[in-house]
């Protein structure tokens, strides 16, 4: 089939090139430095996950956790790396959702573009909900959705100011993150060397040994949390999205993935093993930051506070973050007319403000829901969160696996910055993403839903799929027969 009975790739192979790039990529300004895409990248990669849900995983699992964190790290790795090669093929702020339109066809990006927004504004509804709960720390008594509502119209402003504001708040939200873990890890080894009692407990190697070693519940346990270790390192692909508005992203991109496999070394597993050798595993508990646990037993004052206000800087950074990057993923699907029209809409200014102020009105839902059900807002929204994350990661991987097959054949030539290991890598990551979202069944009521949910999920996106198609079949058609101005 040519690619003018077929310039979607609706059926047989894509096109040998995508169409309408200029137009995906127009209007977007040069706006962020080195600096603010590196702390992205570092900000992606740490969260509330860390902060907060490793208290309850070091209460299932143990030491194992470390474990799980460095296997979950290595594939976040692969797929990151993944998402830096496509980059280095071709630097665009549409993202893997262009890659997917450019290897696999204009099914696959639908797919791709909407997982990520389900990924991204179920993880903002929790994270809005993160914030209200964590300013209750300050204001018991004020009712969860006022602090919601004032923190989603805080970031959206900034969001549609300018690119160049919302890296410079996301530079300093990541900042304020590696500083509070820099504290906690020079703190800990201080107390390990020094072995002064916390508790009535000599810290040490020996914590782990004599309380069960690295798997005292078993490896069930350990493979069980899975699921939160991957919703963990979600945002670590969020540095590919911003290649687009990246002043020589060829140089700056490369930099910042190469840096995400030791951050999450040091970061990661570093401070959860830094955790288990100063207090026993037992000592941490759900619903309780484990650096809050540690520097409590310490003595230090306000130790709840202070890391509280981490906590809620995670959660904002991540809010800021959504809606930064969805807003260019429905961008690209919307030029392709895979999604609603108003979100191509672009400000002079370079902000692709109809599709952030569609994912903010997600996460005014989030603001509802904490009106109607605020405690049960937050693992409603996580558990889909992870759905999607599991796609998206999927997506990237086999959308490079495409990219390298194409290359086998000779039709292109792959980046010199490539996956190592490829396609081998690819596989493992897919069995593994494949493990977790199976794990999901044996985690409860809450996993069992997620399964149940799956089909109804694949209506929706097929039904999506054909209600969109005839438009996306129209505009690229109207795209193919223009003059080729786009370098495709």
């Amino acid at each position: 089939m040519s690619q003018l009975s077929d310039p979607v790739g609706l059926a047989g192979d894509p096109p040998s090139a995508p169409r309408g790039l200029a137009q995906e990529d127009s209007g977007y300004h040069k706006g962020l430095k080195g600096r603010q895409v590196q702390m992205i990248a570092i900000g992606g990669a740490i969260g509330t996950g860390l902060f907060l849900g490793a208290g309850s995983r070091l209460h299932d699992a143990g030491p194992a956790l470390a474990v799980v964190y460095a296997v979950a790290g290595v594939i976040a790795f692969f797929v990151v790396r993944a998402m830096g090669e496509l980059v280095m093929h071709r630097p665009s702020s549409g993202s893997f959702v262009s890659y997917s339109r450019e290897f696999l066809g204009e099914k696959a990006a639908f797919f791709a573009g909407w997982m990520y927004f389900l990924n991204w504004a179920t993880a903002g509804v929790a994270d809005v909900t993160a914030v209200a709960k964590y300013t209750q720390f300050f204001w018991p008594d004020l009712q969860q959705w006022i602090p919601a509502l004032i923190a989603l119209f805080v970031i959206l402003a900034v969001n549609l100011v300018s690119v160049k504001l919302f890296g410079e708040l996301e530079f300093w939200f990541a900042a304020i993150k590696v500083l509070a873990l820099v504290v906690f890890m020079v703190v800990a080894i201080v107390v390990l060397v020094l072995r002064n009692p916390i508790d009535g407990v000599v810290p040490g190697p020996s914590l782990v040994t004599d309380n069960g070693g690295i798997f005292p519940m078993g490896v069930l346990p350990a493979l069980l949390i899975l699921q939160g270790v991957v919703f963990a390192y979600s945002g670590v692909e969020m540095v590919g999205v911003t290649a687009g508005e990246t002043a020589n992203p060829r140089k700056i991109i490369p930099k910042a993935v190469n840096s995400v496999a030791w951050r999450i070394g040091i970061f990661y597993v570093g401070s959860v093993i830094l955790l288990v050798m100063v207090l026993p595993w037992t000592a941490y508990k759900s619903g309780e930051s484990p650096f809050v646990t540690f520097f409590t037993k310490l003595g230090v004052p306000a130790a709840g506070g202070i890391m509280d206000v981490i906590v809620l800087t995670a959660a904002l950074s991540s809010v800021n973050s959504g809606l930064y990057s969805t807003g260019r993923i429905l961008r690209s699907l919307s030029v392709a007319g895979s999604a609603p029209k108003f979100t191509a809409l672009m400000s002079k200014s370079g902000v692709p403000y109809g599709g952030v102020l569609l994912t903010s009105a997600v996460y005014a839902l989030g603001v509802v829901l904490n009106l109607l059900v605020p405690g049960e807002a937050f693992e409603v929204a996580l558990e889909f969160s992870a759905l999607g994350i599991i796609g998206m990661w999927s997506m990237i991987v086999i959308c490079h696996l495409a990219m390298t097959r194409k290359a086998g054949r000779g039709e292109m030539e792959r980046p010199a910055y490539r996956l190592p290991g490829a396609p081998y890598t690819n596989y493992v990551t897919l069995g593994f993403l494949l493990l977790v979202l199976t794990m999901s069944w044996f985690g409860g009521t809450s996993g069992r839903i997620l399964i149940y949910s799956l089909p109804v999920l694949a209506l929706v996106l097929v039904g999506g799929w054909f209600a969109v198609r005839g438009r996306v079949r129209r505009v690229a058609e109207a795209a193919a027969a223009e003059p080729s101005g786009d370098g495709a």
